[in-house]
């Protein structure tokens, strides 16, 4: 509805032009041709405006973004050139022409920097970022989100401590997967698309950050993955993969975007331990010696507790002894303090 009002009000306009140049003096005099010469092209602008606006589907803000500001640039460029141009057009005084010259120029200046701007728009945008610009941005690099990293919901609590200041970008083709998981007839499906869903969700009230999610363009090849999209989208952007999945790891790896793993930022937020650090764990189950007690504190490390195995079921201090890093996390040797030296 405000598209047709756009387009009916761009269309009075132009015929309103039309009318100003019927009264003005220098059309009192020209041939009888020329009104209709003048009715028949401002009808024609409008109309050939709108429908190359109707034929163009999908809209590009780089585009639009390179001729907002080539119009811009034209207007004053012709403004400039009026004034220069003064002492020489005021010889030609009685020239019917005269009074359409800033008119001419200004087409001929909005069009060449209107095309200048649109040809070099990539290097452009180092002033007025294309997707930037649309809101407030905390942050100078967005972090693009595969639906890995919101499935696993671990991103949510970090957005809560403010670790990240610049907003999420949700790509289109990763909330239409998180939402035909939500309806899918298999249950584990299903519960992943929702819990996804409700990750989004508490993303979204956290005041500290912005989400935003990209509608899906359907421009891309068929033959094009989603982890290729979101790479692609990541690139554009000038922004960050965040993902669970180490294949998207290395496609932007190869593609040079930066991306992280939400398992590596764990890994590294784990607590370190040197030997004599007294640590509270709960023996669980029995390990590869008979002596041997194995239990697991809250972040998931292993810990396994020499002389523990007749404290399996039961919660006790330990001594830890040394550390190991393995290809599956940090494993702890601690013993009890009652064998502690």
């Amino acid at each position: 509805m405000a598209l047709i009002f756009l387009r009916t009000l761009f269309c009075m306009v132009s015929l309103g032009i039309a009318v100003l140049i019927f009264n003005s003096p220098s059309m009192r005099s020209a041939p009888n041709w020329v009104p209709w010469v003048v009715l028949l092209v401002m009808i024609g602008i409008p109309l050939s405006a709108i429908l190359i606006d109707l034929f163009i589907k999908k809209k590009d803000l780089t585009v639009i973004t390179s001729v907002y500001f080539g119009l811009l640039i034209g207007v004053f460029l012709t403004y400039v050139a009026v004034l220069a141009l003064s002492p020489l057009l005021a010889s030609f005084a009685t020239s019917p022409v005269l009074p359409w010259t800033p008119l001419i120029l200004g087409m001929l200046l909005c069009y060449v920097s209107t095309s200048v701007l649109m040809q070099t728009r990539n290097d452009f945008r180092f002033i007025i970022p294309y997707v930037e610009f649309a809101r407030d941005v905390r942050g100078l690099r967005p972090n693009v989100l595969d639906a890995s990293a919101i499935v696993d919901g671990r991103i949510a609590e970090l957005a809560d401590t403010g670790l990240f200041q610049s907003r999420f970008v949700v790509p289109g083709s990763v909330m239409e997967d998180l939402q035909q998981d939500s309806d899918a007839v298999e249950k584990p499906k299903r519960m992943r698309g929702r819990r996804g869903l409700d990750v989004l969700a508490r993303l979204r009230d956290t005041p500290t950050i912005d989400v935003e999610i990209l509608s899906h363009s359907g421009s891309a090849a068929q033959n094009t993955s989603v982890e290729s999209e979101i790479v692609e989208l990541a690139r554009n952007l000038g922004g960050r993969v965040i993902t669970n999945e180490p294949t998207l790891m290395k496609i932007a790896g190869v593609r040079g975007v930066p991306a992280l793993n939400v398992n590596d930022i764990a890994v590294a937020l784990r607590p370190s331990y040197v030997p004599g650090d007294m640590i509270d764990v709960k023996i669980v189950k029995q390990g590869e010696e008979p002596s041997q007690g194995v239990g697991f504190l809250d972040d998931g490390t292993m810990v396994v507790v020499e002389h523990g195995r007749e404290m399996i079921g039961r919660s006790t201090t330990v001594s830890v002894t040394s550390t190991l890093q393995t290809s599956a996390g940090r494993l702890v040797f601690a013993r009890t303090s009652e064998y502690d030296d």
